[in-house]
């Protein structure tokens, strides 16, 4: 017991000592943070207006159907199913970074809401690290040899007037990217508040 707490009180001592080296390089590292809030933040935005746009897709596919069948127009086509599930996947994949960004995503969790606020920083700095950054580099590497196959065929759909699926299919690693740079933002924010708020050295203790 008495080897660990040397350990420690060895390590935060390093910290404290190269905490000058350490503010300098947390002020880059936040300068990156907001750039990628900002970032997620215009991007959430832009694909927002897809939602109006999937709503009118659809209702016009709805309407055209049923006007179909009393006159014998074939004006519904699959295209405008797809096109439909297509803007869904964009709004769903690139608006997850957003998501993070603005902490609107659903928390399977009974304690983050009791909890201080330090407390709550370390929780999402130590899931960033430890859950959401390794399970975005997993989907992307995973999803990079379906990519490059659907690529290579020109994948498209296999229902009649259906569209061509490999440019939505790389859609995947993409978000997953931009994920991953925003959780690395997050876990930068709260590595800051973390230190902010005293549970790490400041250099300013002397």
């Amino acid at each position: 017991m008495r080897r660990i707490t040397g350990w420690l009180c060895a390590l935060w001592l390093a910290m404290a000592a190269f905490a000058p080296v350490f503010a300098l390089a947390m002020e880059i590292l936040l300068r990156f943070a907001r750039r990628m809030d900002r970032l997620s933040d215009r991007l959430g935005a832009a694909v927002s207006w897809l939602l109006l746009l999937m709503v009118f897709i659809g209702a016009f596919n709805a309407v055209v159907r049923y006007v179909g069948r009393f006159t014998g127009w074939q004006l519904s086509s699959n295209a405008y199913l797809e096109l439909q599930w297509y803007l869904f996947s964009i709004v769903f994949l690139l608006g997850a970074a957003y998501g993070l960004r603005r902490d609107s995503h659903v928390r399977v969790d009974v304690l983050y809401g009791h909890v201080r606020p330090r407390v709550r920083a370390w929780i999402d700095f130590l899931g960033s690290i430890v859950f959401l950054l390794p399970f975005c580099a997993f989907a992307i590497v995973s999803s990079w040899p379906s990519v490059r196959n659907s690529w290579a065929v020109r994948e498209t759909s296999p229902d009649p007037g259906g569209l061509v699926r490999y440019p939505i299919k790389s859609l995947i690693p993409v978000a997953f990217a931009l994920l991953f740079l925003q959780g690395v933002a997050q876990a930068i924010k709260r590595l800051a508040e973390l230190r902010r708020s005293g549970s790490m050295p400041t250099g300013d203790e002397g």
